[in-house]
């Protein structure tokens, strides 16, 4: 786990060509506000320690406390459809104490959104928040990847693009 910001540029052949694409509209991205407390309810209630949202192909990715050798992987619509968080039992964590408190857990899915949002060449393709050891992930559509402890997150946003009032 990095102690700082790790920042890795991925293939040389995506950046060369990113500003010929541009994002496409996912079925996560039309939902995202649901698929955000979907993702709320999994670490909160559901033992889902780390989650692994992936907006351009709509998939989660997701690590439970109770199997954490296991990830499991639901699809597009499985994850809209009715009653798929009342089919996960609740899981706590027990004898931890999660490094992202529930109240930051919101905080970091609205960056997440506006991150996906915020320009149609340079995106969020996928993010991952772990819980437990405070880390968030980032893979843009540059094929650029981030790793960075939640709370340094927060005091970098400007640096995500985000522009100060």
């Amino acid at each position: 786990m990095p102690k700082h910001w790790l920042q890795i540029k991925g293939d040389p052949s995506v950046r060369e060509f990113l500003f010929h694409q541009s994002r496409k509209t996912s079925l996560f991205d039309e939902q995202i506000d649901q698929l955000h407390r979907i993702i709320y309810t999994m670490v909160t209630v559901k033992g889902a320690f780390h989650i692994k949202a992936h907006y351009s192909s709509s998939q989660l990715t997701c690590w439970f406390y109770d199997d954490p050798f296991n990830y499991r992987v639901y699809i597009k619509e499985e994850v809209f459809k009715k009653g798929f968080i009342d089919s996960l039992p609740s899981l706590f964590y027990e004898g931890r104490q999660p490094r992202i408190e529930k109240p930051h857990i919101n905080l970091v899915l609205e960056e997440f959104k506006r991150l996906r949002f915020a320009d149609e060449q340079i995106y969020l393709r996928s993010a991952s928040l772990n819980r437990i050891n405070g880390m968030i992930g980032m893979n843009f559509s540059c094929d650029g990847s981030h790793y960075i402890e939640h709370n340094e997150f927060f005091q970098r946003l400007t640096e995500f693009g985000k522009i100060e009032s």
